[in-house]
């Protein structure tokens, strides 16, 4: 039987994917983790009235969803202050920067941005054909100076910067974001991931210009709000910019249950104040387990904790196998310079007590290897 005819950009492709979830380690292990610290969820969970409104809406599963997302652009739109012409809501951050690339950059055209950023990202540049252009972190954070001197010299057409930044937690003032905006050449998109903006310092968050083309702003229900199961994530930018998303979306891609849940959570902003106050405490014990084990915990500004264990990335890496061995769920940054520590997510008091037993027998056991 003769096979099909993929497209050469699909046959190139590697047959990975940016990340191997939980529940395929645990069937390839045998058994559950006992405490999930890996995947930078809330286990603090969603909203009460999101609950709510999720058991409400089961009942009504039958129905499609919305293709316009109207009441949760509307709300969104509110929160934010800008037209609802301004927000297009998409199938998590995910789903909205493969749209993004897709709007910007042709087959072979350089996308510039950090190594070790977030991978996902990669995945989807990668499927589009278009060219990966990476700068190395500096001093474990994105280096903006260097992304936009690559970004002018390559002539890119889409820069990628997440602030705060995922897998180190680090964070830049809003005052350099802004400098970073204002200085974008023409014809850039500078795709700014807020996915950890709701946990940051306030001064972290430039203000959203609504009326520039060139920034667009992508957040997301999965953390602070804890609705990471339902993938629902949001872009905020130009009417003509966001215009465009309309042409390439998959209009009944947001299923009714995500979209009825987050409308609920993002009307509850004092749920969200208190789930970003049980990160902070979470943040600060997953850092005193760490010094008690003799490593540097990272500032963070985010849902989790990068963990300086203090030698190379091998020795890192050995750490998270043995973690993983004693039913800790934990991953780790994987470029070079980064790949020195874990990252640990954000837990319940029970998870990170199991954390706090089962480290030290995992560095022993590390340093034994190593």
């Amino acid at each position: 039987m003769k096979k099909p005819i993929i497209t050469a950009v699909v046959d190139a492709l590697p047959h990975t994917v940016p990340f191997v979830g939980p529940e395929q380690m645990e069937r390839q292990r045998g058994r559950p983790f006992r405490a999930r610290l890996g995947a930078n969820e809330s286990a603090f969970g969603p909203s009460p009235k999101a609950e709510a409104a999720i058991v409400a809406a089961a009942r009504e599963t039958w129905k499609y969803c919305d293709p316009e997302n109207h009441d949760l652009r509307a709300a969104v739109a509110r929160l934010h202050r800008v037209g609802i012409e301004n927000v297009v809501i998409g199938e998590g951050i995910d789903g909205l920067l493969g749209l993004a690339v897709k709007i910007a950059a042709d087959p072979g055209t350089p996308v510039v941005t950090s190594d070790g950023a977030y991978p996902t990202f990669n995945f989807h540049v990668a499927v589009q054909g278009a060219r990966l252009v990476k700068v190395p972190f500096r001093d474990d954070r994105e280096d903006l100076d260097a992304l936009l001197a690559a970004a002018v010299r390559e002539q890119a057409r889409v820069l990628y910067v997440s602030n705060p930044n995922n897998p180190m937690g680090s964070w830049w003032p809003a005052k350099e974001l802004e400098r970073l905006i204002q200085a974008l050449p023409a014809g850039l998109l500078l795709l700014l991931d807020e996915a950890y903006c709701d946990t940051a310092p306030g001064d972290s968050v430039p203000a959203i210009d609504s009326a520039n083309p060139q920034v667009l702003r992508l957040r997301t229900f999965s953390k602070a709000y804890g609705l990471a199961g339902a993938r629902i994530g949001y872009a905020v930018g130009e009417a003509g910019l966001i215009a465009n998303f309309e042409k390439v979306r998959n209009h009944y891609g947001i299923n009714r249950t995500g979209q009825i849940a987050a409308l609920a959570a993002v009307e509850d902003q004092p749920h969200l104040a208190a789930a970003v106050a049980a990160i902070a405490r979470s943040r600060e014990r997953i850092a005193q387990i760490a010094r008690a084990s003799g490593l540097e915990p990272l500032p963070s500004a985010t849902n989790f904790v990068a963990v300086d264990c203090g030698r190379d990335g091998n020795f890192a890496k050995s750490v998270l196998d043995e973690l993983i061995a004693r039913d800790v769920f934990v991953r780790k940054p994987a470029a070079p310079g980064l790949d020195r520590c874990i990252r640990i997510s954000c837990g319940l008091d029970h998870e990170l007590d199991i954390l706090a037993e089962v480290l030290p027998a995992a560095l022993d056991a590390a340093r034994k290897a190593t």
